[in-house]
């Protein structure tokens, strides 16, 4: 995760123009011998020049990776989707979006968002590293958030997610 939140900090901040993914999903996220994420699949980016910073467009993306249409500060805002997980994005029960599911989880009951193979209950540390995923969702659903003004800036996602790596070496 920190390894694409740096990439999208880059494009977004650290390019002359930036540059906007558009397509962010798990499909899109390569891993290499050394387990290191790389962004691909940039066909349908968008680079802006200095005077597009407020990007009014119809944007194709894969469908429940796409934060809400809405006009888009991208270089103010972070442009991120919902985090990888076992189930589809659009495979919810009504009204409720993944991103209510999470919500709703936090913090108590985040052992039913997360895949039961990833965390073992007999783990003496449990409760902290249950903590730390938590602390993550919050960063995910903090990044798509419905009103563009509302979602945390790359750099402010990278700096917390940071921190959240320190807390779980000190566990």
């Amino acid at each position: 995760m920190i390894d694409v939140a740096c990439a999208l900090e880059y494009l977004h901040h650290g390019c002359l123009s930036p540059v906007i993914h558009c397509d962010l999903n798990p499909g899109n996220v390569l891993l290499d011998e050394d387990m290191v994420a790389h962004l691909s699949n940039f066909g349908i980016s968008k680079l802006l020049g200095e005077d597009e910073s407020d990007l009014y467009t119809t944007t194709l993306a894969t469908l429940g990776y796409i934060v809400p249409a809405m006009p888009l500060n991208f270089a103010d805002y972070s442009f991120l989707f919902s985090p990888p997980r076992m189930r589809k994005p659009n495979d919810f029960v009504g009204d409720r979006s993944l991103k209510q599911w999470v919500s709703h989880s936090l913090p108590e009951t985040v052992m039913d968002v997360l895949d039961a193979n990833l965390i073992t209950p007999t783990n003496n540390r449990l409760q902290n590293e249950l903590d730390v995923v938590a602390s993550i969702m919050r960063v995910a659903l903090d990044c798509c958030a419905e009103s563009p003004a509302g979602r945390t800036n790359m750099k402010d996602v990278v700096r917390m997610l940071q921190k959240i790596i320190i807390q779980l070496l000190a566990c």
